[in-house]
C-alpha cells in the first residue's frame, strides 16, 4: 500500500511539472512571437499592432470571427502583414498558441 501510495505522488507530481514546463512554453512562445504586435495581453494595443489592425483578443465578439482551425492556419502560413510560423512552431505549438489565444477572452 505504501508503494502504491509513493508510486501515485511520483507519477502525480510528474505530470505537475510537465503541465507547468508546457504552460511556459506557450507563454514563451507567445512572448516571443506574438506579443510585439498582439501584445501580452492579446489586447493588440501597441505600435505594430495599431500600425497593422490586428484584433483584440480579449473581446469575446472578435474571438467569434475566427475559428480555431482558421487561427491555425493564420499562424502556420502567415495572413495579411502576419508572417509563417511554419518553420518555427511545430503543429503542437501552433494549436497551444490558439488555446493561448482563447484564454484571453474576458
Amino acid at each position: 500500500m505504501k508503494t502504491e501510495i509513493k508510486t501515485l505522488l511520483i507519477v502525480g507530481t510528474m505530470v505537475c511539472i510537465a503541465g507547468a514546463a508546457q504552460a511556459a512554453d506557450v507563454a514563451e512562445n507567445w512572448s516571443k512571437n506574438c506579443a510585439a504586435c498582439h501584445g501580452k495581453d492579446g489586447s493588440g494595443n501597441t505600435m505594430m499592432g495599431k500600425k497593422s489592425g490586428v484584433g483584440n483578443y480579449t473581446d469575446a465578439a472578435a474571438q467569434v470571427k475566427f475559428t480555431d482551425a482558421e487561427a491555425i492556419k493564420a499562424i502556420t502560413d502567415g495572413k495579411d502583414k502576419m508572417k509563417s510560423f511554419k518553420e518555427k512552431l511545430t503543429a503542437e505549438e501552433i494549436k497551444d498558441l490558439v488555446g493561448y489565444i482563447r484564454a484571453f477572452k474576458k
